[in-house]
C-alpha cells in the first residue's frame, strides 16, 4: 500500500492509500490544506485535532452548499422537463418559380453581352 507524506496547515502527516489512488489523496489533502491555511494564519498554532476538525467542518459546509445548489438545480431541471413541449412553429418557405430563374439567367446573359459591347467600344 503506497504511503504519502501530505501537509495540512503546515503539519506533515503520513497516510496510506490504495495503489493508483495517490492523486485522489493528494487532491483531497490539498483541499483540506486550503481550508487549514487561513485558520493557521488567523489563529496561529492550533492543536492538531482542532485544526483538522475545523478544516473538515469548513469543507463539509462547502460540500453541503454545493449539494443544496445541486438539489435546487435538479428541481428546476425537472420542472423545465415537465413542461409541455411547445408546438412547433410552422414556417412557409417561398419557392421561386422556374420561370423567374430562367428570366434572371436571360437577364444576366444580356447584361454580359452589353458589358462585352461596351468593352469593345472602349
Amino acid at each position: 500500500m503506497p504511503e504519502l507524506d501530505i501537509i495540512i496547515g503546515g503539519r506533515a502527516f503520513q497516510v496510506s492509500c490504495q495503489p493508483g489512488e495517490e492523486h485522489f489523496l493528494r487532491a483531497a489533502a490539498a483541499m483540506l490544506d486550503s481550508e487549514a491555511q487561513p485558520l493557521v494564519a488567523a489563529m496561529g498554532r492550533l492543536p492538531e485535532a482542532r485544526l483538522l476538525l475545523m478544516s473538515g467542518l469548513m469543507l463539509a459546509d462547502k460540500a453541503a452548499a454545493i449539494e443544496d445548489e445541486n438539489r435546487q438545480l435538479k428541481l428546476k431541471l425537472a420542472e423545465i422537463e415537465g413542461r409541455p413541449t411547445p408546438e412547433r412553429e410552422k414556417m412557409e418557405v417561398p419557392v421561386i418559380p422556374p420561370q423567374v430563374v430562367e428570366t434572371l439567367a436571360e437577364l444576366a446573359a444580356r447584361a454580359e453581352a452589353l458589358a462585352d459591347r461596351v468593352e469593345e467600344g472602349a
